[in-house]
């Protein structure tokens, strides 16, 4: 009889401990705010997406709780495939529980997470997809960058000014930025009275381009614009180089990773790019805040302006959770959409009815194997 009190009283223990323990799980469940992260980790476009994972983590860093609740970044790599962003959005979603969701680098990689998003109304914010498309008719993709539009009129305007009259466009055709953002700065090239003398293509991976830039150089351009992933852009330049086609080179943000500096060598010293980010421009304290945290963990480097715009997309996330004063991710997609002229790193920030920020951009180039300031453009 003892001997059955005795086993009685250690199963009322044990559940009572099993209670305790679900219970506890569940107040830590209760007290995190999960926040989906889905970048290009491998693959071809991985180097773009670690700058910007290391933009989100410096920002969960300085920020790490809202609400008086611990953020938690669930980060997936999209490997850099189309296919595979779908699939890493819907399991942050389904599996994960997040209740906003930040990425991609790669306009591409972007749209491919938009109907998902939308469909299961989680708000999701880019950060340096360009191409109008990500946002466009989705109420629930907002982004941290400019968009193509803007970026190509202010590359076609900066050229005009430098004199050059003609002009050749070698794009990335199986890309969507880069076909994107070559259209746009045509479109306003051509406004302007400039000449468009030839437009050809190549595919994302190609690593021989002496049969193009042949063709290229007849022609005889002043200038040539090449908006394209930074390895391939980089060894674009080098051959172009080899065949005697020094003429100036310019492109778009994704050139700025020290991958486009490393393959492409002393070949691409003058290239010129617009980009989001530059040192000089950061006038707020948040922009001040993300320098001196850079620099204590990457004292070497001078930071992308990828990571600056990563680091924006969660405050924009983090500005939204804490107006709307919950994890719900309708009110947190409302609440981004409603927040105005916030103080991010790359400068005083308002959503449109697109959900795109009206913001300048920065004009950089190539000297001695680093990206240095040249000129800051604002939008009209």
């Amino acid at each position: 009889m003892k001997a059955k009190k005795i086993l009685t009283a250690l199963l009322a223990g044990a559940c009572l401990f099993g209670m305790s323990a679900v219970t506890s799980s569940v107040v830590k469940a209760e007290e995190v705010i999960k926040v989906g992260v889905f970048l290009p980790l491998t693959g071809d476009n991985a180097a773009g997406g670690e700058l910007e994972l290391r933009g989100v983590k410096l920002a969960n860093e300085v920020h790490p709780k809202v609400l008086g609740k611990k953020i938690v970044l669930v980060v997936q790599d999209n490997k850099s495939d189309k296919a595979e962003a779908a699939n890493v959005v819907a399991r942050l979603i389904e599996k994960d529980k997040v209740c906003a969701i930040l990425g991609s680098y790669g306009s591409s990689l972007s749209m491919a997470a938009g109907n998902i998003v939308k469909d299961n109304k989680i708000p999701a914010i880019g950060t340096s997809c360009t191409n109008p498309q990500v946002t466009k008719g989705n109420d629930y993709y907002f982004r941290a960058c400019f968009i193509d539009p803007f970026q190509g009129t202010v590359m076609a305007n900066y050229i005009k000014k430098n004199g050059h009259k003609k002009v050749a466009v070698i794009q990335e055709v199986s890309n969507d930025y880069s076909v994107g953002l070559a259209k746009f700065f045509m479109d306003a090239y051509k406004g302007m009275g400039g000449k468009i003398l030839d437009v050809a293509n190549y595919q994302t991976g190609d690593k021989d381009f002496t049969a193009i830039l042949t063709n290229v150089k007849a022609k005889n351009p002043d200038a040539i614009y090449a908006p394209g992933n930074f390895t391939e852009s980089a060894l674009l330049i080098a051959q172009a180089h080899q065949l005697g086609l020094k003429v100036p080179f310019y492109g778009g943000d994704t050139w700025e990773t020290a991958d486009f500096l490393e393959v492409g060598g002393e070949d691409v010293e003058g290239a010129m790019l617009t980009t989001a980010f530059g040192r000089e421009m950061a006038s707020t304290k948040e922009a001040k805040d993300f320098l001196a945290i850079f620099a204590k963990q990457f004292p070497n480097e001078e930071p992308s302006a990828l990571t600056a715009l990563a680091y924006d997309a969660y405050m924009l996330a983090y500005y939204g959770i804490e107006k709307a004063g919950s994890a719900d991710p309708v009110a947190i997609r409302n609440a981004i959409a409603a927040n105005k002229n916030l103080p991010l790193v790359t400068g005083n920030t308002t959503l449109n009815a697109d959900g795109d920020p009206v913001k300048g951009a920065v004009i950089k180039t190539v000297k001695k194997g680093k990206f240095v300031y040249v000129d800051f453009v604002q939008p009209k």
